[in-house]
């Protein structure tokens, strides 16, 4: 074994290499960029070396910068990690030029694999069966035309390059195929510089099924079983498992023993996964599964096959590229229990999972199972990189006792003020048709609707606000939050304050238990994996900090985002006067009255303090 690694990656990988390399004896070596300065996997390295600014094309992705860093901490060996120059066949030689160790797939099988109609060209050579369709030389958009209508709709076309559902659509009908074979080329170019694209025959109920497979230099190849990557959302995946659901013991034969097949047709050696599509209409059966492309590095998925092999896959890759012959042999391989894999994203479903970026001023994450995490409690969400904050994965005798384990994960997560999907994945692993293995690539986009948590919180959410603002004794009447009232029955409601929307809840019998943290002077609650701040109803929420004067505090520090008056200005009850950000939430102040602007220390992008006079409204005589 060599005495040193050099991580080429950040985040969650970089950690995750760096607890078996050390396991091993290895000193560790990171590069980072100037936004990953205080980022865990540098302070765990035994050596870090920063590589320049945050943008990953400055940093991550400076072939040089890497070789430089290597050189200067006279490491032995290179590990890619997943994504960014991982399945680069250019660096990869670049390395082995150097006289470093290339801890990754040999550079011909990155290139042979690199292109998808040339890879399933090669296969089917080797044959392996690949997805109906055309991979053809000829792109002319005539010849392409009549490909798909041989094919017979509906067909999907595919850029060769793509990747991540970029340079992908479905065609239904052949008066539809021009337009999008243009908008197809279009994409596909501006995202990989080539608008070359294959057609392939659109499958019905299909599901996304991959193997791991492994080879070493002395020209012994296996697989390690297979996993189900079928839950996605616009091609990207969000929870994987390991063994595929309803896969019988001849299916799992048959698909791996192609696998292999098709990684020695390549002369594969470390860590590579090929990925298959199902049509999962009638049941998986080995002549309803086609060849879709192979992956030549280790998979984010990884930990569900480590789970249930009980193997490290990192130790594998580590030994292999030492010159080692493969830990085991194929008969010493068993499938164990079941494992589940759900990916907490920083990004908020209820508005089309657009990315949120910030602080994590608060982050718990459940005990039990493992965790495969990139932060802690304090850091950053940055912009420049995948915004993935952890990965949780369990594993259990039976898949619904997983999936029972996963969906309770995801609902103990508690990530404050960065918005995050962990209410979506609860929902997900708690569905009773993905716990029954009913599921398919278009699992989520038809569940939606009870799947993506609202921008309203649910009844589950307000019974447990009202419940936790209640006082310790609750027959006191001086501290009863109901109302009182004479010669009449007492209103059983109580006003609680959910994010700044003020709702009457009469308590149920039976409340879900939440938990409650106060961040920042702010009371949170956590929920089945969601987060809403909540309170007392205020009696200045309407003006946002207004006292009965007209002069408006702020609230809490936070920046002015947006200043809508001036010294002067006529405003009215309920006018907005200027916006708060804080903690990334935005917080309208609003005028308490009809009246003027009589002083305004408001400035656009001020840090401000808590209680500061901003707006002094005068009420007009």
């Amino acid at each position: 074994m060599f005495s040193s690694v050099l991580i080429a990656n950040r985040g969650e990988i970089s950690r995750r290499i760096i607890r078996t390399a050390s396991r091993l004896g290895l000193r560790t070596i990171v590069v980072y960029s100037e936004a990953d300065a205080t980022a865990p996997f540098v302070r765990e390295a035994d050596e870090a070396i920063c590589i320049g600014p945050a943008a990953a094309r400055e940093s991550y992705l400076v072939q040089s910068k890497i070789l430089d860093a290597a050189r200067a901490s006279h490491a032995a060996a290179i590990h890619p990690g997943y994504g960014f120059l991982s399945e680069n066949a250019e660096f990869a030689e670049a390395v082995q030029a150097a006289g470093l160790i290339w801890i990754g797939a040999p550079p011909a099988a990155i290139r042979a694999m690199g292109a998808k109609d040339a890879a399933k060209q090669l296969m089917q050579q080797a044959g392996v069966p690949v997805t109906p369709g055309y991979m053809g030389d000829n792109q002319t958009p005539s010849h392409l035309h009549e490909a798909a209508d041989a094919i017979g709709y509906p067909v999907l076309i595919k850029a060769v390059a793509g990747g991540g559902g970029k340079g992908m659509r479905r065609v239904n009908a052949t008066e539809e195929f021009a337009e999008a074979l243009a908008s197809c080329q279009r994409e596909a170019s501006a995202s990989f510089s080539n608008d070359r694209v294959l057609i392939e025959k659109y499958i019905f109920a299909p599901r996304h099924i991959e193997v791991q497979v492994f080879g070493d230099t002395h020209g012994n190849a296996v697989h390690l079983f297979e996993r189900d990557c079928s839950l996605q959302r616009r091609h990207q995946k969000v929870i994987e498992e390991a063994p595929a659901p309803g896969m019988d013991q001849a299916t799992r034969e048959a698909l791996c023993a192609v696998a292999v097949k098709a990684a020695k047709a390549v002369n594969y050696v470390g860590a590579g996964t090929i990925e298959f599509i199902a049509d999962a209409s009638e049941g998986l059966r080995p002549d309803r599964i086609w060849f879709m492309e192979m992956n030549t590095r280790l998979q984010v998925e990884h930990p569900v096959t480590e789970a249930i092999t009980g193997q490290d896959l990192v130790e594998w890759q580590l030994r292999v590229a030492a010159g080692e012959k493969l830990p085991k042999t194929q008969e010493e391989l068993r499938i164990t229990g079941w494992a589940m894999e759900a990916r907490l994203y920083a990004e908020n479903p209820a508005t089309g999972f657009l990315p949120s970026i910030g602080r994590l001023e608060h982050l718990r994450f459940p005990s039990g199972l493992r965790i495969d995490t990139g932060v802690d409690e304090g850091g950053e969400v940055s912009p420049y990189y995948d915004p993935m904050i952890a990965k949780l994965i369990v594993h259990a005798p039976t898949r619904e006792t997983a999936a029972g384990l996963l969906a309770a994960a995801c609902g103990s997560v508690q990530v404050w003020p960065v918005k995050t999907n962990a209410g979506f994945l609860h929902r997900t692993a708690g569905d009773a048709d993905f716990i029954a293995g009913n599921i398919d690539t278009g699992f989520i986009e038809r569940h939606a609707d009870r799947l993506i948590p609202g921008t309203e919180p649910s009844t589950a959410i307000e019974q447990a606000a009202a419940r936790l603002v209640l006082p310790m004794d609750r027959n006191d009447p001086w501290t009863a939050l109901t109302g009182f009232r004479i010669a009449a029955p007492d209103d059983p409601r109580i006003a609680v304050e959910i994010s700044d929307s003020t709702k009457l809840v009469s308590l149920d019998p039976i409340t879900q238990a939440a938990a409650s943290v106060t961040i920042g002077g702010s009371k949170i609650l956590f929920l089945n994996g969601e987060a809403w701040p909540y309170g007392l109803e205020r009696a200045e929420h309407a003006t946002g900090g207004a006292s009965a004067d007209g002069a408006i505090l702020s609230p809490m520090p936070g920046r002015i985002i947006s200043v809508n008056v001036r010294a002067g200005t006529q405003v009215v009850k309920g006018q907005k006067l200027l916006v708060l950000e804080a903690m990334k939430m935005e917080q309208q102040l609003l005028s308490p009255f009809d009246g003027v602007v009589k002083t305004l220390n408001a400035k656009l992008d001020a840090q401000i303090a808590e209680g500061v006079l901003l707006v002094l409204i005068e009420k007009e005589h």
